[in-house]
C-alpha cells in the first residue's frame, strides 16, 4: 500500500478502539518442500470468524481456484483506529515501512473498550503468528464463547472458533468463564456435545439427566426447535452485555432458595450470580477494576523478567517468586522483527504469556514494557508493574538478565542443526514422522513433536493409514494428512521450523510430494536408521556420532518410533501375519518382535544378532525366522 491508500483506508475508519490487522498476498505453493525454506506458514482456511462476529471483507481470506491467499502481516490495537491506520502512511521504522509496501489492504474490528483490544490483538497474533510481530513461540491465547452455526446450536468454550459460529470474547479467567458457561446451559439448557455425539444418540446423555442440556438429540424430549434457537438469542443477548438474561433467573432461584432454607444451595447459586455479573465487567469497561487482592500491598507472588534481543529472536527469562522464595525459573523465546527493542518484546511477552495464567500481585522488569494499554490493564487487574533501579529487586532482575542472555545445551543443538542444514534461523520446534504396519495390516502413522529439544506429548498425533504394504505410500499419507490440516487452518498446533522423516531418501522424497502436493512450505529431511545418515533434498550427511545436532534428531526420530509402533500394538495383535506359520514362534514370541521391530518387514532385515537380543529367541529360532522370512 502506498500512503495515499493508507490515509484514504483511516479516512473511513471511526475513531474508536480496536484492532486492524495489514493483509498482504502471497503465493499458496511458494517454495512447497524446500529444505531451505523460512517455514513461517501460518496462513488461514478463510472459514473462521477471526473477529468474533464482525462483517469483514478479511474474513475471505482463501479465494476458491486461486494459487495465492491473503496472509495477515501485522496486528495491532488502538484507541483511535482511525487515527493509529492513518500513522501507518509514514512509518517510523525500516521493519513497519517494508510491512506497509508489503500489505495490500486493512481489516479492522471495532471494540468497547482498549482492555477488549488487547485480548483481542493477543488472541490474532497468536492465531495468525504475523511475520511482522513480536511472537512468542509456546503462547497460549484468550478463551472464547461460542455458538456454533447448526440446527441446534452448541455452546463450548475456545480458542479455534469454527466457520460460522457466533463468538464472543476474548475473556482472562477461564474459571469464571466456566462458571459461567455452566449456569447458561443450566438456565436454557443449550447442548455442549460434539456433533458426532449429537448425530448418534438414541438416548438423552448424562448431561439432560443433571440438567445441562434439553435433549435436542433425542425425539423423546419433545424440544422444539423455534423455542430452541429462542433460548439462544437470549443466550446472545447476555453475552452482549444484557446480564438480567440469565442474572434475573439465577437471582430469582437464589432468592427462593433461601426462602426454603437451603441455605448452601443459595450461597451456590450466590457465587454463580457474582460470576455472571462480574464477566462484563472483564472482557467490558474494566477488567476486575476494584482490583485481584483483598490485601493489595501485600505483593505474596512476584515475577521477575529480563529480556533479550539477539537479531529476530528475543528470550524472556522469568523467575517466580512467592513468598520472597524464589520457587521457579524458565526461559521463552519470541520472533522478534529485526528493529523490536526490548520493550516491545516485554510487552508482547506479557500480553501473551498471562492469557491463560495466573497474575502475579507484582511484575519487575529489566526494561519498561512499550505499551501504555497494557499497563493501564494491569493497573485495572491490581498488578503493580515497576523496573527497579537499586535494591534487592534490581538484583533479581539482573539474575533474570543473565538468565535470558545465557545459552543453554538445547538452545546450542537448535542452532547447531539449522547451521548444519543452512537454515536461516535456530530449529526451534520438530515434528517427527513414522509408520508402522504388519505385512500392510494395522497400518498407522505418528507424528511427535519436540520444543527446544524436549518432547511436546500435548502436541502428539496419531493416524490410522489405509492398509498398504508401502511404506512410502504411507509416510506420503501421513504427511499429506498433516500437510492438508495446516493449510486448511484445521491443526491448532504451530507450523514447526522442521520435520523428520524416519527413513532415507525413499521416505523423503514421498513426504515431500505430500508437502508439495498440499502447498505446505516447511523444511523436510530424513534420518535414516542403519548408519544414522541425515538425508536432504540437496545431499546426505554422515555427522559425527558425538554431534549435539546429531543427538536431537535421533531423540525425535526414536520418539516418534516408539510413539508409532505403541500404536500399532493396539491394533496387531488381531492380525494375522507371516510369523504366526513359523514353527517355535508363539503369540507372546510374535508380539515381543514385532514390538521391537514395528513390523514384519523389519523383522526381515534384522540380523542374528539383533534378533538374539529379543526375549525367547534362541539361535534356532533366530536361524528359521533368517531362512523363512
Amino acid at each position: 500500500m502506498d500512503p495515499d491508500a493508507v490515509r484514504d483506508r483511516a479516512s473511513d475508519l471511526p475513531a474508536e478502539p480496536g484492532v486492524y490487522q495489514f493483509l498482504g498476498r502471497e503465493s499458496r505453493g511458494r517454495n512447497a518442500g524446500d529444505a531451505g525454506g523460512t517455514g513461517d506458514g501460518g496462513e488461514t482456511d478463510g472459514t473462521s470468524d477471526d473477529f468474533g462476529g464482525a462483517d469483514l471483507t478479511g474474513d475471505e481470506i482463501v479465494s476458491a481456484g486461486t494459487d495465492t491467499y491473503e496472509r495477515v502481516l501485522y496486528v495491532g490495537k488502538a484507541v483511535d483506529l482511525r487515527s493509529r491506520v492513518r500513522s501507518y502512511a509514514d512509518p517510523r521504522s525500516q521493519r513497519i515501512r517494508r510491512m506497509v509496501a508489503e500489505a495490500e489492504s486493512v481489516d479492522v474490528a471495532v471494540t468497547d473498550t482498549e482492555t477488549q483490544a488487547l485480548l483481542l490483538e493477543a488472541n490474532l497474533i497468536k492465531r495468525h503468528r504475523p511475520r511482522y510481530n513480536v511472537r512468542l513461540k509456546d503462547d497460549k491465547s484468550y478463551p472464547l464463547v461460542q455458538l456454533t452455526d447448526h440446527e441446534f446450536p452448541r455452546i463450548e468454550i475456545t480458542r479455534d472458533p469454527g466457520p460460522g459460529a457466533t463468538v464472543f470474547g476474548p475473556f482472562t479467567d477461564k474459571g469464571r468463564l466456566e462458571t459461567v458457561v455452566k449456569a447458561v446451559r443450566e438456565t436454557y439448557g443449550l447442548r455442549g456435545c460434539s456433533d458426532h455425539k449429537f448425530a448418534n444418540r438414541d438416548r438423552p446423555c448424562l448431561d439432560h439427566d443433571i440438567g445441562l442440556c434439553s435433549g435436542p438429540c433425542v425425539a423423546e424430549t419433545e424440544v422444539d426447535g423455534e423455542s430452541y434457537l429462542g433460548d439462544v438469542e437470549a443466550v446472545e443477548r447476555f453475552f452482549e452485555g444484557e446480564t438480567g438474561a440469565l442474572g434475573d433467573p439465577i437471582r430469582r432461584e437464589m432468592e427462593a432458595a433461601a426462602g426454603d432454607q437451603q441455605f448452601e444451595r443459595a450461597a451456590n447459586l450466590r457465587d454463580r450470580l457474582d460470576a455472571v455479573e462480574a464477566i462484563h465487567g472483564e472482557s467490558g469497561d474494566a477488567v476486575a477494576s476494584e482490583g485481584r487482592h483483598e490485601e493489595p500491598e501485600r505483593e505474596r507472588v512476584v515475577d521477575v523478567l529480563g529480556v533479550a534481543v539477539e537479531g529476530e529472536t528475543g528470550t524472556v527469562a522469568r523467575l517466580h517468586s512467592e513468598d520472597g522464595k524464589l520457587v521457579e525459573r524458565d526461559r521463552h523465546r519470541l520472533d522478534a522483527p529485526e528493529g523490536e527493542r526490548s520493550g516491545a518484546v516485554l510487552a508482547a511477552f506479557i500480553a501473551q504469556y498471562y492469557a491463560e495464567r495466573e497474575l502475579p500481585d507484582a511484575i519487575l522488569c529489566s526494561d519498561h514494557p512499550d505499551d501504555a494499554d497494557l499497563e493501564a490493564w494491569l493497573e485495572r487487574e491490581g498488578v503493580a508493574l515497576r523496573v527497579p533501579g537499586t535494591g534487592r529487586e534490581s538484583t533479581l532482575v539482573d539474575l533474570a538478565l543473565k538468565n535470558a542472555r545465557s545459552r543453554d545445551r538445547r538452545d546450542d543443538e537448535g542452532r547447531a542443526l539449522a547451521d548444519a542444514l543452512g537454515l536461516d534461523s535456530r530449529v526451534d520446534r520438530i515434528e517427527g514422522f513414522d509408520v508402522s504396519h504388519a505385512q500392510g495390516k494395522a497400518a498407522v502413522g505418528s507424528d511427535v513433536t519436540f520444543v527446544d529439544g524436549n518432547p511436546e506429548k500435548s502436541d502428539y498425533r496419531r493416524k490410522k493409514l489405509d492398509d498398504e504394504n508401502d511404506d512410502y505410500a504411507n509416510m506420503r499419507s501421513l504427511v499429506r494428512w498433516r500437510a492438508d490440516r495446516a493449510v486448511e487452518g484445521r491443526d491448532d498446533r504451530l507450523d514447526p521450523d522442521l520435520l523428520l522423516i524416519d527413513g532415507g531418501e525413499g521416505q523423503l522424497g514421498a513426504a515431500r510430494d505430500a508437502l508439495a502436493a498440499a502447498g505446505w512450505d516447511v523444511p523436510a529431511i530424513a534420518l535414516a536408521k542403519d548408519e544414522e545418515l541425515v538425508v536432504t533434498p540437496t545431499g546426505v550427511y554422515d555427522w559425527p556420532d558425538d554431534a549435539s545436532h546429531l543427538h536431537l534428531l535421533q531423540r525425535v526420530r526414536d520418539e516418534a518410533h516408539r510413539f508409532a509402533v505403541q500404536y500399532h500394538q493396539t491394533l496387531r495383535d488381531e492380525v494375522s501375519t507371516v510369523l504366526d506359520d513359523l514353527d517355535g514362534i508363539g503369540p507372546e514370541t510374535r508380539k515381543r518382535l514385532l514390538r521391537r521391530f514395528g513390523s514384519v518387514e523389519n523383522v526381515r532385515s534384522a540380523s542374528q544378532t539383533e534378533l538374539l537380543r529379543v526375549d525367547g529367541i534362541g539361535a534356532k529360532t533366530a536361524q528359521t525366522l533368517e531362512e523363512r522370512l
